[in-house]
């Protein structure tokens, strides 16, 4: 299982969603603090479309850290780019964790601490709000709206 966490994230440092989620099993279950819980094509979805959103921009993706036991798996991945609608620069950290069926990975949990992405993604803006549950719940709501437009996108 160690092979398809590095498979993972060596499409992702090439932002190719398509290899990506060829690691993911067709029951995936994917959750981070930005989307909150995700399966199956939202799942594939959301990492096309932020694959999309950074090509040909400044994006640098590095992971290590890689550890499987079994059906269990984690991985420490680090990514750095600009957030478009801020034009801020994003270095954010994140730890994965993961659990595998049929070879493939079957459940994805990216854990980063939310408030600092804000303080870096919006400034004193995100200083002052990014630690409260309204933030959380406000974030949720819009990238999950971004993510149905994009899919509905996707099958037009």
């Amino acid at each position: 299982m160690n092979s398809v966490i590095e498979q993972f994230y060596e499409a992702f440092q090439q932002l190719d969603a398509e290899k990506m989620v060829a690691c993911y099993h067709n029951d995936i279950t994917f959750s981070d603090p930005a989307f909150g819980i995700l399966r199956g094509d939202e799942a594939c979805n959301m990492w096309r479309m932020l694959c999309r959103s950074q090509k040909n921009k400044n994006f640098d993706l590095s992971y290590s850290n890689i550890v499987v036991d079994g059906i269990r798996g984690s991985a420490d991945w680090e990514a750095i780019y600009t957030f478009s609608k801020t034009d801020r620069t994003i270095h954010n950290n994140i730890h994965a964790e993961f659990t595998f069926r049929d070879g493939k990975i079957y459940t994805h949990a990216d854990q980063f601490n939310l408030y600092i992405w804000a303080r870096q993604a919006l400034g004193p803006t995100g200083w002052l709000i990014g630690w409260t549950p309204l933030f959380r719940r406000s974030i949720q709501h819009k990238t999950r709206q971004m993510l149905n437009k994009f899919s509905v996108s996707q099958s037009e």
